[in-house]
């Protein structure tokens, strides 16, 4: 049932503006919504739904149903009035200037589109306060930046719930920004929207400036309470700003004056929260004043970072960064210059803002499609992924930036900044606040670093701090200056994190190595040896190998090249290679080792293993003193000979020894060489394939996501043209069913054939004629017996069908019926002949009118006949009264009509005769033969006359006797 008619209409520039977006499901909404508007609402309502673009929509033709509002399609300039509902066309994205509506042809490449979100930010920018949104059900985020904005211009906005909606991502989405005004279902929102318009339209608007000055202490007492409660100071933000939020969320209650909405706000915490978001709605977007942003990147940065030495960390803060858009944005250019520059500088950047929610977005980088309207598609492709229908920012720039909490009024600033970036934030704080933060700036920066305002914003009377180098983009360069003394500053840059020491798990020993060196030690004469893997990780260790390997110093670990004492780790290192490389027992011999003061000489012998169920590369190393250690020169010889003898034999060995490390140390350094060329070649191969490799995975990905993008894109779209198409359905299925009970309701037997004359439909009364059954239809109707006599339907048919003009005939059926026998060519909407028709007139009332009719005139002769006979013709009943009397009877008896039938036949008779009425009753009712006889007749004038009388039975439908009828004429007129 509609609601009650509100005639709201009023000027163009009065009313409100209402777009409703919507995806999959929204037809649904769409006319639970417009059945509960009124017929005169006084606003003008807009739809924006995804729509196929090859598909001409049926949507103008459904929402008529449900409104009495005029309903149109929107051509490109059609100007907006009150009490309409304006349709977006297929295939195109819609704008509105000056209350005149637009229509562009989306740009092929911006894939997914977003048609709301388009729309929704140019109603705010158009009509300010007057733009009211309305998301309904749909899939995707379409609409939810677009919602921003409207609130961002102090619109209004309301969401479908969750639980009432088909599909629930868009809806869903915009309930998580926090700021819907309404979330109700669609049945609610026209009553909720009248009552929100009605309380404006109805009442002064809340002026609070002028309340101020009757109530100084009620804006205070609004700020001490959102300072209660969120520990943030708004009493030095604009009056004109914050009065305006306060007066919408008093519009959002209807509440009249400032004084009764802080009340409401005392007695409800969740108003003050839901009154320091609306405070705290900043509108922002990826490459905000792109004209500003291009500018930076090709002249002001380039200058900038070339003069930085390499491995600079270049530092920016961003103070009010929102959700993070124009924080990554700053990212990207930055890591465009450097990479076009090819330089090596560090870059990292701190965002901060008040609203923590807000942080929590930009920390976890996570963006609508409908930034693909903000964002060119190179940077789309270079700096995003896309999963779970979202944009995410790619780790290489999200680790560039640092997300935190910060109070730019209370909290301390950051210091040593090559560029700050506070756009559209100086706008919200009145002039004492800009001249503590400003100077705050240039106290962060370093000299000649670079403050980056917004196009609205201004460095006031601070010339003596800043340099202006774009006026207006309002790009500035910090001068030298004397620091404010009320600025302190406890900025500490960074928290350091604990480091965590991961220790190699043990190796677990397999049986199988304990067996194959116990076997392999027996055949050498059981030397010290150990079984290391391919990375020189021991996994067993036989004997005592103390001379050999110690625990190196730091982590635990069993590694054999840190384990190997000193002399030994060359030889070892080298013979291990060699083993590897050719996979055969190597052999070095005559290696030097010192221990404990004695210089001994050993064998290192490395043996390959193989295990056949063991996948790596395992080896058995041992080591076999080759001579005895020497004692150490004794310290009691004597003879000067003999020490000098001795002297020079270790010298000898000493330079043989040097001589053996050295030649083993070239070897080893050639080997390690090699190994290393071959390495270096191999990773250089490895790393070509893995480049081309990633080329096309990342190539693959791209092109699995733009498919995926459409598909969504397209299941949307189609979404929509199925509940056009079901709701057409349900309107065939209506007439189909209203066109059914026409035909069953006239009782006319109906036949329905194609051009094939086979049967398509037909209705039930035709069973009177033809016994069909349903499985009868598709069959040719030359093949179903009929009850028409001598009537042959397919032939009649193809006459039709030869000339198109119609056949009639009458017919009769085997048990008696008779029908007017109609056949018509079938003709459809195009003018197309798709078979025939055919009908039967039931005619058997009619042929019995006929033949009742034909009785009822061969009676009515009858009757003349007799009426008019000079014969006296009357009728008795079972007593004798006569009850009909004819003219010849008045003629022979001289009695009228009217006196005749007051007498009995007993009146007519004569004396004699009395008795022979009772005779031929008797007769009549034994129905005995009566024959004809004579007798005689009293007249009105007591004449005797003699007559000849014919008696007749009179019965009824059950033969039962009901009257005589009697036949009598004068003798005396018989020739003799």
């Amino acid at each position: 049932m509609k609601a009650k008619s509100i005639d709201l209409s009023k000027p163009s520039r009065d009313f409100y503006f209402v777009g409703i977006g919507a995806s999959a499901g929204g037809l649904e909404a769409f006319e639970r919504f417009f059945k509960h508007v009124p017929d005169n609402p006084g606003m003008a309502f807009i739809l924006v739904s995804h729509l196929d673009p090859k598909h001409h929509s049926i949507m103008p033709e459904l929402i008529r149903k449900y409104t009495t509002m005029e309903v149109l399609l929107v051509k490109d300039g059609t100007k907006v009035k009150p009490n309409a509902v304006y349709i977006i066309p297929p295939n195109f994205n819609m704008a509105i200037l000056k209350g005149t509506l637009h229509l562009f042809e989306p740009p092929k490449k911006t894939i997914p589109r977003m048609p709301i979100d388009f729309f929704f930010k140019s109603l705010a920018n158009d009509q300010g306060e007057k733009a009211i949104c309305i998301i309904l059900s749909g899939m995707g985020s379409d609409g939810c930046q677009g919602l921003k904005v409207i609130k961002g211009e102090l619109g209004m906005a309301m969401a479908q719930s969750v639980d009432s909606a088909k599909y629930e991502s868009m809806p869903k989405c915009a309930i998580e920004t926090s700021l819907v005004d309404y979330i109700l279902p669609p049945e609610k929102m026209p009553e909720q929207l009248l009552n929100f318009t009605n309380h404006i339209q109805n009442r002064h608007k809340v002026i609070i400036q002028d309340e101020k000055k009757l109530n100084p202490d009620a804006l205070q007492k609004i700020f001490i309470l959102l300072r209660n409660q969120t520990g943030h100071d708004f009493s030095s933000y604009k009056i004109n700003t914050i009065s305006r939020r306060i007066s919408r969320r008093m519009n959002i209650h209807q509440i009249n004056r400032i004084t009764t909405f802080v009340k409401y706000l005392q007695e409800n915490p969740l108003e003050v929260e839901t009154l320091f978001r609306e405070l705290l709605i900043g509108v922002t977007s990826f490459f905000r004043d792109k004209y500003a942003f291009e500018l930076m990147r090709e002249n002001i940065l380039p200058g900038l970072l070339k003069q930085k030495p390499s491995d600079y960390t270049f530092r920016v803060w961003i103070p009010g960064c929102s959700s993070g858009e124009e924080a990554y944005s700053i990212a990207i250019i930055l890591r465009e210059v450097i990479e076009k520059l090819n330089i090596h500088i560090n870059i990292q950047i701190f965002a901060t803002d008040l609203d923590i929610n807000a942080i929590e977005i930009a920390r976890a980088g996570l963006y609508p499609p409908s930034i693909a309207q903000d964002v060119s598609p190179e940077r789309i492709k270079r700096f995003f992924s896309f999963d779970d229908h979202l944009f995410k920012i790619k780790k290489d720039i999200r680790e560039l930036l640092v997300f935190a909490p910060q109070n730019l009024i209370k909290d301390p600033p950051f210091i040593k900044l090559d560029m700050v970036v506070c756009r559209n934030l100086l706008i919200y704080f009145d002039s004492d606040l800009q001249k503590k933060v400003l100077p705050l700036f240039h106290f962060s920066l370093k000299p000649e670093g670079v403050l980056f305002l917004g196009s609205s914003e201004t460095i006031g009377s601070f010339t003596d701090l800043f340099l202006p180098i774009n006026t207006k983009w309002k790009i500035y360069a910090r001068k030298q200056a004397i620091t404010p003394n009320y600025i302190v500053s406890k900025f500490h840059e960074s928290d350091q994190q604990d480091k965590k020491i991961v220790m190699p798990e043990h190796q677990k020993i397999k049986p199988e190595y304990s067996r194959l060196a116990e076997k392999s030690l027996l055949a050498h004469y059981a030397p010290p040896s150990v079984i290391i893997n391919e990375r020189g990780e021991i996994l067993y260790i036989h004997g005592r190998t103390g001379k050999y390997l110690e625990p190196a110093p730091g982590e635990a670990n069993l590694n054999i090249y840190d384990m190997a004492r000193d002399g030994l780790r060359v030889d070892l290192t080298a013979a291990i290679r060699e083993s590897l490389a050719r996979k055969q027992q190597v052999v070095h011999k005559g290696v030097s080792l010192k221990n404990n003061g004695a210089i001994f000489t050993i064998d290192i012998v490395v043996k390959p293993l193989n295990l056949p169920k063991d996948p790596q590369v395992t080896m058995l190393i041992m080591f076999e003193e080759s001579i005895s250690p020497e004692p150490p020169p004794s310290k009691t010889r004597g003879k000067k000979t003999g020490k000098k003898e001795a002297a020079d034999q270790n010298e000898n060995d000493r330079m043989t020894r040097l001589e053996k490390e050295l030649q083993s140390t070239k070897e080893n350094l050639q080997s390690t060489i090699e190994e290393l060329e071959a390495s270096n070649e191999e990773l250089k191969s490895t790393n070509e394939e893995l480049q081309s490799t990633n080329e096309e995975l990342q190539s693959t990905n791209e092109e699995l996501e733009t498919s995926k993008e459409e598909q969504q894109s397209m299941n949307e779209e189609l979404s929509t043209v199925n509940a056009e198409l079901n709701e057409k359905v349900e309107m065939l299925a209506g007439v189909n069913d209203d066109l059914s009970n026409l035909l069953n309701a006239t009782q006319i037997p109906t036949i329905f054939l194609d051009n094939e004359f086979r049967i398509k439909r037909f209705t039930s009364h035709t069973a009177r004629i033809i016994h069909f059954i349903q499985t009868d239809i598709g069959r040719p109707i030359s093949d179903i017996n009929t009850k028409l006599v001598n009537v042959n339907i397919k032939e009649i048919a193809k006459e039709v069908l030869n000339d198109l003009v119609f056949r009639e005939k009458e017919v009769m059926s085997e048990d008696g019926a008779y029908y007017t026998l109609r056949i018509s060519p079938y003709r459809t909407t195009e003018n197309v002949i798709n078979g025939v028709v055919i009908t039967f007139s039931d005619l058997t009332k009619v042929q019995e009118i006929k033949e009742q009719e034909l009785r009822y005139n061969a009676e009515a002769r009858l009757a003349k006949l007799i009426k008019e006979s000079n014969d006296a013709i009357f009728v008795l009943d079972l007593q004798g009264n006569i009850t009909e009397w004819n003219y010849g009877a008045e003629k022979m008896y001289g009695y009228s009509q009217k006196e005749a039938l007051k007498l009995n036949l007993r009146n007519l008779s004569a004396e004699f005769n009395n008795s022979e009425l009772e005779a031929v009753l008797k007769r009549l009712q034994e129905k005995g033969e009566i024959k004809s006889f004579k007798s005689q007749r009293k007249t009105k004038e007591n004449k005797i006359i003699n007559v000849w009388l014919t008696p007749t039975r009179l019965l009824d439908a059950d033969e039962k006797l009901t009257g005589i009828g009697i036949t009598e004429r004068d003798l005396a007129w018989l020739p003799e």
